[in-house]
């Protein structure tokens, strides 16, 4: 298995009710604690980077960390380019040897949305490598991406028919009142406009923000036709406090020490995630 494109995997987690995790990474740690979890569970998943940790690692980098791991790993693993913000980037994770890229135009209006994304779908079909997209807006924060509340849109499933006819995308991730970063109270999910996009639209589906989202709004959302479901506020923070705990120890200098404390919390929430979204036992 090893180092694919997430296309099968993604079939086959629409085909069996369940959604492939999809973790955002910074580092050797966290790719680790990810594959090392996903290959105990026997569950498939996804590594994502963002625009903002392709600007600190550089594509080629994390490219060859996360395919020299996976290419131990014994189940599927894809590398994902989350939140492409331009199709040069876009080009640049797909020369680097990703195995998806997601292109996101949906704080353009639905025209230029519709162009750049046409535009990324052909570049990667040509490499046979599959395409994300994103029709309205995602609230929160998230690296350099920032959706105000008064911003932030539900996705429209007419706009979403058309979206996805007009572009030939793989994956369409849809505004239905999840957000980037942590949330201040529960997040009240639209389900009723999933199911009535999953009726009219005939693409994987892909939710964003679910760090935070309670456990069965997750499986629900999953069982009204999600596919992929993106974790990273969550793996961030249990990173940064495994590290903060071992620091407490002002004896302790050898990064390895405190660096393995964060990743075992890591390997905590993926677990949990993994079990949420029903992909153990599924490699």
């Amino acid at each position: 298995m090893s180092f694919v494109t997430s296309q099968q995997m993604l079939e086959d987690a629409r085909n069996g009710q369940y959604a492939v995790p999809a973790f955002n990474i910074e580092n050797m740690e966290m790719v680790q604690a990810v594959l090392q979890t996903a290959a105990e569970l026997r569950s498939p998943v996804m590594l994502q980077t963002t625009p903002s940790t392709v600007k600190y690692a550089g594509v080629e980098m994390l490219q060859a960390m996360v395919r020299a791991a996976a290419e131990l790993c014994p189940v599927p693993v894809a590398l994902h380019l989350d939140h492409g913000e331009s199709s040069d980037l876009a080009v640049q994770a797909l020369r680097a040897g990703y195995t998806s890229v997601m292109i996101d135009g949906s704080k353009l209006p639905l025209a230029e949305n519709i162009a750049i994304t046409q535009k990324v779908v052909g570049i990667a079909r040509a490499v046979r490598i599959p395409v994300e997209a994103e029709l309205g807006k995602v609230g929160g924060k998230e690296d350099g991406l920032e959706v105000s509340a008064k911003e932030a849109a539900y996705t429209d499933p007419e706009e979403a028919r058309q979206f996805v006819g007009a572009t030939g995308v793989n994956s369409l991730a849809v505004a239905i009142g999840t957000a980037h970063g942590f949330y201040k109270g529960e997040p009240k999910l639209d389900f009723e406009r999933l199911a009535r996009i999953r009726a009219i639209v005939d693409v994987i589906l892909v939710l964003h923000g679910a760090s935070g989202v309670p456990d069965e709004a997750v499986r629900r959302c999953i069982a009204l036709g999600v596919s992929k479901v993106n974790f990273a506020t969550e793996l961030r923070a249990a990173l940064t406090r495994g590290v903060r705990e071992a620091l407490t120890d002002p004896g302790i200098i050898d990064p390895k020490v405190f660096m393995k404390a964060g990743k075992q919390c890591v390997q905590e929430t993926v677990r949990q995630k993994i079990l949420v979204c029903g992909s153990a036992q599924r490699a």
